[in-house]
């Protein structure tokens, strides 16, 4: 019976030991509370497990190009959003708004991504947030 105790209590101990480093991975805290929105053109596009990422160019307040690596949730979150792996090619102009990290580099989290032909994609919620094209008459 103790044998028991013992392996439930050491079980449930390396359960919680797991546990933090899970929820840190998801922590916001190197992220700016604040939302930027960049007009660029896209470099890349990562489809893949755990998170998708968007590498796209744009001119910064300077007129200096930065190059931006901005992260998605993983691929079959976002298809639920309406993103594909086919979403985005090289050379596409995009407008991104993101939350940028605090340290100023060209890296952030996305929260939608508008195409030149009104198209959107959005990040953070469920499918009513993608948005078609707007029809050309």
């Amino acid at each position: 019976m103790r044998r028991r105790i013992f392996r439930a209590l050491l079980a449930a101990g390396a359960l919680l030991m797991t546990a933090a480093p899970i929820v840190a991975h998801h922590g916001a805290a190197s992220f700016d509370d604040k939302e930027i929105t960049l007009k660029g053109t896209v470099t890349e596009w990562i489809w893949a497990n755990p998170h998708c990422f968007l590498k796209f160019a744009a001119k910064d307040d300077t007129g200096t190009v930065r190059n931006w690596a901005v992260e998605t949730g993983n691929p079959t979150d976002m298809s639920t959003r309406g993103w594909r792996r086919t979403s985005f090619k090289f050379g596409d102009e995009v407008t991104v708004t993101l939350q940028p990290f605090k340290n100023g580099a060209p890296v952030g989290r996305v929260r939608k991504v508008v195409f030149a032909n009104g198209e959107t994609l959005g990040a953070s919620s469920a499918p009513a947030e993608t948005t078609p094209a707007p029809s050309t008459p």
